[in-house]
C-alpha cells in the first residue's frame, strides 16, 4: 500500500510517498480502507523531531485520525461490520491508503457525513470535549475563554462549550473573527489588535471567566490566571508561542484557588484514549446528526501532496482542519 514516510527529521519537504507493509490486525483490530485522515499540529512537531525516538502508538508513520471503510474485522470484534463507515483515533498510521484501528477508538460517521468531514471530526472534537467538559467542567451559564478558536480543536472547543450552554468569548485573527462568531461565540477578540485580559474583565464585570481554554502558552499563562474568577480552571492544550518556560504568578492561583490543568492527546495511554472516545461517542457525537455541531474543513489535499498539507497548518490562519484525501 501507499504511505507518507520521511528519512529524518526535517521541513514538509521531508515527506515523501512510498511503498509501505499493510497493516495486520489483531483480535480486538479493525482494517480500514482510509479515505481521509485530519493533519494536526502533533504531525508536525513529530515530523520536526520534539518527540524524538519516543512511540506514542503502533505505527511509524504519521496520522492520528481518520475516516474510512472497514474492509477486515479481528476475531474478537463482533459489533461492526465490513464495509461499514467509521472515523477513529489511531496511534500513528492514517497517512495511509490502509490503517490498522482499535475498535474501541472508532466509532460510526455520523449521519450522511462525507469522509472528508468525518476526518475533521475525531482529534478536534474529542480533545473539545476532554478540554471543556471532563476537565473544565463547564455547563450551562457558564463563561469560557478560547484561544486560537479558529484552528482545529478551538473552533471544536467553541462549538463544544456553545452546545454546552456556555458563554463563549474567544480569541482569533481579524480576519477571522466573524468565523468564530458564527459557530457560538458571543464576543471574539482580535489577539494582535486587542489585549484580551481587558476585554475578558470589561465582559464579565471584572468577574472572571469560568474557565480558559488555552493552545498558545508563554506569557498567555499569567494573563489567562488573571482572566480566571476565584476557582476558575485553566486549560492548557498547547504551546503555539514555542515558549516552554514562564513565569506564574503562584500568590494568584493560591489566593483565588485556581486550577490549572494541562491535557494532551498524544502521550496518553491507551485505556485513557479509549475512555475519551467513549465520553465523547456517548455524550456528543449525536449532535453532528441533529447539526448541534458541525465538522469545519480549511483545506483538502491528495495524499502525495502532503508537504503541502504540512506548510499550510504551519502557516495558519485558516478556519478548522486541513485534511488528507486518500483516493
Amino acid at each position: 500500500m501507499r504511505g507518507v514516510v520521511y528519512d529524518g527529521f526535517g521541513p514538509a519537504e521531508v515527506l515523501r510517498l512510498a511503498e509501505v507493509p499493510r497493516p495486520e490486525i489483531r483480535p480486538h483490530d479493525l482494517l480500514v480502507r482510509v479515505k481521509a485522515a485530519g493533519v494536526n499540529r502533533a504531525d508536525i512537531l513529530q515530523r520536526n523531531g520534539a518527540y524524538g525516538n519516543q512511540s506514542f502508538g503502533e505505527s511509524t508513520l504519521l496520522g492520528l485520525e481518520l475516516a474510512g471503510e472497514v474492509v477486515g474485522v479481528g476475531s474478537e470484534v463482533d459489533d461492526v461490520s465490513i464495509g461499514q463507515r467509521v472515523m477513529a483515533i489511531v496511534g500513528g498510521g492514517a497517512y495511509a491508503e490502509f490503517a490498522r484501528v482499535d475498535r474501541r477508538m472508532a466509532i460510526g460517521i455520523p449521519g450522511n457525513l462525507p469522509f472528508v468531514e468525518g476526518a475533521a471530526i475525531m482529534e478536534s472534537f474529542v480533545t473539545a470535549v476532554e478540554s471543556v467538559s471532563h476537565v473544565a467542567g463547564v455547563g450551562q451559564g457558564q463563561t469560557v475563554l478560547v484561544h486560537g478558536a479558529a484552528g482545529g480543536v478551538g473552533s471544536a472547543c467553541v462549538q463544544v462549550a456553545h452546545a454546552l450552554g456556555a458563554t463563549v468569548y474567544a480569541t482569533a485573527s481579524a480576519s477571522r473573527l466573524a468565523d468564530v462568531g458564527s459557530i457560538g461565540a458571543v464576543a471574539v477578540i482580535d489577539y494582535r489588535a486587542d489585549d484580551f485580559e481587558s476585554v475578558v474583565a470589561r465582559l464579565t464585570d471584572h468577574r472572571g471567566a469560568d474557565a480558559v481554554i488555552d493552545f498558545v502558552g508563554g506569557d498567555y499563562l499569567p494573563r489567562n490566571l488573571r482572566s480566571l474568577r476565584p476557582g476558575g480552571t485553566l486549560v492548557q492544550v498547547g504551546i503555539l508561542s514555542g515558549q516552554h518556560a514562564t513565569s506564574i504568578p503562584l500568590n494568584l492561583l493560591l489566593h483565588n484557588h485556581l486550577r490549572l490543568v494541562g491535557t494532551v492527546m498524544k502521550s496518553r495511554g491507551v485505556d485513557e484514549k479509549r475512555a475519551m472516545v467513549r465520553r465523547f461517542s456517548e455524550g456528543f457525537s449525536p449532535l453532528f446528526a441533529s447539526g448541534g455541531l458541525k465538522p469545519l474543513v480549511d483545506q483538502v489535499f491528495p495524499l502525495e501532496r502532503a508537504a503541502d498539507a504540512h506548510r499550510s497548518v504551519e502557516r495558519g490562519g485558516g478556519f478548522g482542519k486541513v485534511i488528507l484525501a486518500v483516493d
